[in-house]
């Protein structure tokens, strides 16, 4: 079965970037039948907050990307003790004591003599001698993991193809603080496999984590998940940035935005498929594939965003919208106006149109023109094609055509100059209520 995971850190709001991340997550799941996972990375007990976690839970349901799973990480501090135990056990975690100064001060002098500031294993040259001296002075070690640098670490990656990396131009990682902390990259994998991932996809500022944690399955004796790495996003602006969209959901929520249009966007940009918009996340499924993800940087703007949501309400069946339509909107009305918003609540001023008086004198030049068509408008039959019919008997009888024969019934029975196809609005108007307005018309 295809698992796949979101991990994030419950430390502040989603942004763009890593709903992005978690909407592919839940398209490769769900496209293969399969399970998505949501983990809290909330090791950082000081930063992490119930809060957030709660606001991430609701902008992913919001979303419709509901997971299968919830773990947080802190629950799950045994399993990563026995890792690290095993990993020692192996010889493939060490103990060691340098402060942040003392490996600060290695790197410069590696950098002034022109080599790569990796850290030197000086910890590895310890006896049980010297480690026993630490304890005794109360001195705490970190933990790192031993890093196999005999060959390149080679994968195989959903976007970016055949990768290897020279695990000699890397430092041996730490993996748990002085103080019993822990930093991310272990924990990960443990999680990992003791959840099933079988894909990892996350943003390519992870493609040195990953070449690391390759090592750290393999040292565990686990099989390594699918990897790929999507390329960032980019702003309006050509930015490179991880919190391009910072705004989030609640700011989407609040401009009217709607979840499909966020989705149906960040599946496409940075693809070779064209944005489309979707009344439902569903729809994205058929033909998604990881491989249609270039390299290049993916460019995310908002004022897509607003495009998009428009075209995703023109979408959008009635119950879909109703209980967010303003009271007495029929889903005819909605029907007649969904083409001509850009948000849900913009369907408040049209139903206004519909069910309430309408003020709007006409051109002196129409006058006479707007008396004939009320007249003509009195003696037809009612029906749900009383606007051909109607238009179609005025054309005949006054000669006018084209902007000069629509416009100014319009504007009469709107008062707006512009708007949905008075085919439809004019059976909700209703007889009485057009006659009552094309008659203020020209009082």
């Amino acid at each position: 079965m295809t698992v796949t995971r979101f991990a994030p850190s419950p430390t502040g709001r989603l942004h763009a970037g890593n709903i992005r991340t978690a909407l592919v997550n839940w398209l490769v799941a769900r496209q293969a039948g399969g399970r998505f996972v949501l983990r809290f990375d909330d090791t950082d007990v000081a930063r992490s907050t119930e809060a957030s976690a709660a606001s991430i839970r609701d902008d992913l349901a919001w979303l419709g990307l509901a997971p299968d799973i919830e773990v947080r990480q802190s629950d799950r501090f045994a399993l990563y003790d026995a890792a690290l135990a095993r990993l020692a056990a192996l010889g493939r975690a060490y103990r060691a004591y340098e402060t942040p100064e003392e490996l600060d001060l290695k790197r410069k002098v590696q950098q002034q003599r022109g080599l790569p500031p990796v850290y030197d294993r000086a910890a590895l040259a310890l006896t049980e001698a010297d480690h026993d001296a630490k304890t005794a002075a109360g001195i705490a070690p970190h933990w790192r993991f031993r890093l196999d640098i005999d060959a390149p670490i080679r994968w195989h990656d959903g976007v970016r193809g055949d990768c290897h990396y020279d695990p000699a131009a890397l430092s041996d990682p730490v993996v748990r603080r002085a103080d019993g902390t822990w930093l991310y990259m272990l924990p990960s994998v443990v999680d990992d496999i003791d959840l099933g991932i079988t894909a990892i996809v996350r943003g390519e500022d992870h493609v040195t984590n990953s070449a690391v944690q390759i090592q750290m399955f393999e040292a565990l004796g686990a099989a390594v998940p699918q990897l790929a790495h999507l390329a960032l996003l980019t702003g309006a602006d050509a930015a490179l940035s991880k919190r391009i969209g910072s705004e989030g959901v609640d700011a989407w929520r609040a401009a009217g935005i709607e979840p499909q249009a966020v989705v149906a966007l960040l599946a496409r940009i940075g693809t070779s498929q064209p944005v489309e918009a979707v009344a439902d996340i569903a729809a994205l499924l058929p033909g998604f594939a990881l491989t249609h993800f270039g390299r290049a940087p993916a460019r995310f703007d908002p004022a897509d965003l607003q495009a998009l949501n428009a075209r995703t309400l023109h979408l959008m069946p009635f119950a879909m919208v109703a209980d967010r339509l303003p009271p007495g909107m029929t889903e005819a009305a909605w029907l007649a106006v969904r083409g001509n918003l850009a948000t849900v609540a913009e369907a408040a001023a049209w139903q206004a149109v519909i069910a309430r008086a309408v003020s709007a004198p006409a051109d002196p030049d129409d006058r006479a023109f707007i008396a004939a068509a009320a007249t003509e408008l009195a003696a037809q039959p009612w029906g749900d094609d009383i606007w051909s019919r109607w238009v179609a008997a005025l054309k005949t009888a006054t000669d006018r055509k084209g902007r000069g024969l629509f416009h100014p019934l319009r504007h009469a029975l709107t008062g707006r100059d512009t708007g949905p196809e008075m085919a439809a609005l004019l059976p909700l108007i209703g007889r009485d209520a057009a006659l009552a307005r094309l008659n203020a018309a020209i009082a």
